[in-house]
């Protein structure tokens, strides 16, 4: 029988590409991509070697995904944000589950770095990026290395339209 926990964080990837294709207008009404061939999909990759390149990628991103009982948020960012090189992609977020919620209520996190090189590419100022895809800091005393940005999984399907339009 399979580990319990791997097959909860599986499950959470999965829900978490589904929610994304099928925001991002991807995939039809069962699920299939309408362009197989579409670099825009959302997927999960096949892990190959020792080099981990995260659990989803959703291009410009590398989503590293967690179900857990307790998130620990700036370990979870180190964490993407290695993949993300590892992946060869520009952005690393964590979206971590929320319990009895749904994926559209996942959390979405990013670095306060991250954040500001995904909101200059878009050409937001911080006040607009924050109000239009819902952002709410963790500050986290004062090491800056542990703050951090949250958004919901609805609100960063929002943004990965607005990003790969700005591209």
């Amino acid at each position: 029988m399979a580990n319990p926990n791997k097959v909860k964080g599986t499950a959470w990837e999965s829900d978490v590409r589904n929610y994304l294709n099928t925001a991002g207008g991807l995939v039809d009404a069962y699920g299939r991509f309408l362009d197989p061939f579409d670099p825009h999909n959302v997927r999960r990759p096949a892990q190959e070697g020792a080099a981990d390149v995260g659990d989803v990628h959703a291009v410009p991103f590398v989503l590293e995904c967690k179900n857990v009982k307790r998130p620990s948020v700036p370990g979870f960012l180190r964490q993407a944000e290695v993949e993300a090189v590892h992946a060869g992609f520009p952005y690393g977020v964590a979206v971590v589950k929320v319990p009895r919620q749904g994926t559209r209520r996942g959390k979405v996190h990013f670095t306060v770095r991250t954040w500001t090189r995904v909101r200059l590419a878009v050409g937001l100022t911080a006040g607009d990026m924050a109000g239009r895809y819902s952002f709410t800091p963790s500050l986290r005393g004062l090491d800056t290395g542990k703050w951090y940005m949250t958004t919901d999984l609805e609100a960063f399907a929002a943004l990965l339209r607005d990003i790969r339009s700005a591209r």
